[in-house]
């Protein structure tokens, strides 16, 4: 299990926090992972100063991993408050019509066809829009369109053969991150 947190461009961790670099294995060769860190002990290799154990191992034998991911939409904003301000309007959904648009933003950027033919007109509907995008959702999407509310668990449910798919709280705060896009596109600040 690990924990996404989106950060400015800038943020590194390791220059507030005590922490160790998650690895990964890449050509029988272990590099840094790069978001991942743990906060734990966790053993270190000393050859290149990175966890020890890779990533997916860790995670089996118990270690926690957080992920710091950096957004440049984030870049933009000086505070908390002018996010959550810009978040309580309504965007201009018909901004999704736009391939231009839909281009520039932030994991719908090439499924404009998708996109236009959900046309999503609320954060949940395209919170949806980003979950049937994945393998183990796409088969849903005619029943999506002839029914939301009946598809929506079906949508957000873990599928029985492993397919990728999304969890409702990843898929609405990405859809958020969207939103605050389609806000600083129609302002003109992007």
């Amino acid at each position: 299990m690990d924990i996404d947190l989106d950060l400015k461009t800038d943020f590194d961790p390791l220059e507030i926090f005590e922490a160790t670099r998650a690895s990964m294995v890449k050509n029988n060769d272990l590099v840094k992972h790069n978001v991942g860190v743990y906060f734990q002990s966790i053993p270190i290799d000393k050859l290149t100063g990175l966890a020890a154990i890779p990533y997916k191992q860790a995670e089996e034998e118990g270690y926690f991993k957080i992920d710091f991911l950096h957004l440049s939409l984030l870049d933009v904003f000086e505070t908390k408050e002018e996010i959550r301000e810009l978040l309580k309007l309504e965007p201009d959904w018909s901004l999704l019509t736009q391939p231009d648009v839909v281009s520039k933003l932030f994991q719908i950027g090439k499924q404009y066809n998708l996109v236009s033919n959900l046309a999503p007109k609320s954060v949940q509907e395209l919170a949806d829009c980003i979950a049937l995008m994945r393998p183990g959702k796409r088969h849903l999407v005619d029943a999506y369109l002839k029914d939301k509310t009946l598809i929506r668990d079906e949508l957000y449910r873990k599928p029985d053969d492993d397919k990728y798919y999304f969890k409702r709280g990843h898929a609405i705060s990405y859809a958020l991150n969207i939103v605050l896009q389609l806000h600083l596109i129609k302002g003109g600040v992007v």
